[in-house]
């Protein structure tokens, strides 16, 4: 029970932040009005996701369901601990969203979504579903090639946050460059705008079990984790 608890605890500190510092970056920017907002927000997101995996990742490390389900294709944590794991990662990323909204004034947190991802106009349900996947599908190769993998190279979590830093460069103008359906999620309940909630859970979701799969199907030729820490890193 005491091991349940240190992994919701680690993924609901580390969601919340990057909840926070990724939405006060957009948020921020709205206020300054700031012309390069997207690539402060691409700079917020990558280097706290990176910090706070490298923190987290000796203990938990997922920060993300997508890439808990992707753990869970693969059978490498049991589906108790992946619950844990997305209850913890959506309740800090709700209570993330109401600490921006208290921080924040009104008028910017309307503006903005308290941070949140919106489709771009001319961008199909399809099209946009595909961008998340493609961008998700990278960002959990990256996961397993650098700290899944036992013959990963020493990098903590910062290839994985320079991995979110290209998505939403690449696919920013178009969804928000999410990646994370409960970095989608917190902010739009909070909001209480949910359009399009549905291509942040979809794309996120298919391409980290996609590449999760591949992964471990076709790179990983040594022994696994314990189906039952759910750590990042083999042990």
């Amino acid at each position: 029970m005491r091991d349940s608890w240190r992994h919701f605890v680690a993924e609901f500190i580390g969601i919340f932040a990057l909840v926070f510092v990724g939405g006060a970056s957009i948020m921020s920017s709205a206020m300054s009005q700031n012309t390069n907002g997207l690539l402060v927000a691409a700079i917020a997101h990558g280097l706290i996701l990176g910090i706070m995996i490298t923190a987290t990742m000796r203990i938990s490390g997922h920060l993300n369901p997508a890439v808990t389900l992707g753990f869970l294709a693969a059978r490498r944590i049991e589906p108790m601990m992946a619950m844990t794991y997305i209850v913890a990662q959506l309740l800090g990323a709700a209570v993330a969203a109401y600490a921006l909204k208290a921080v924040f004034p009104p008028e910017i947190a309307v503006a903005t979504r308290l941070g949140g991802q919106s489709i771009a106009l001319g961008i199909s349900t399809g099209q946009a579903i595909l961008c998340e996947f493609l961008a998700t599908f990278f960002l959990t190769f990256v996961v397993f090639g650098t700290a899944v993998d036992p013959a990963a190279p020493k990098v903590g979590g910062f290839a994985i946050g320079l991995t979110v830093t290209a998505g939403i460069l690449a696919i920013g103008p178009l969804t928000g460059g999410s990646m994370n359906p409960a970095r989608s999620f917190g902010p739009a309940v909070v909001s209480g705008i949910l359009e399009a909630q549905a291509i942040y859970w979809v794309g996120p979701i298919l391409g980290a079990v996609s590449a999760a799969l591949l992964y471990d199907g076709l790179f990983l030729r040594r022994g696994r984790d314990r189906a039952d820490h759910g750590a990042v890193r083999p042990v």
